[in-house]
């Protein structure tokens, strides 16, 4: 896995309303690699049963919002 230093945050706040409450290593965010996947950082999520190897997180839109805005899209 990849150590955070090499990863790009494309999230600032974790909750995507720019109110700078969150701490750097405890909220939704969202990454882009050096190979340019993504990584997702959110609370884990019970909805189904993923296949071996994979989990579920869940993030705010807000937070998907403000990666896609920092990567123009």
């Amino acid at each position: 896995m990849s150590d955070r230093a090499e990863l790009t945050r494309l999230t600032n706040t974790g909750n995507g309303n720019g109110n700078g409450t969150c701490g750097e290593k405890d909220c939704p965010n969202v990454y882009r690699t050096a190979k340019g996947s993504f990584l997702v950082q959110g609370d884990l999520a019970n909805a189904f049963t993923p296949p071996s190897g994979e989990g579920l997180v869940e993030i705010p839109e807000e937070t998907l919002r403000e990666a896609f805005r920092a990567l123009g899209w």
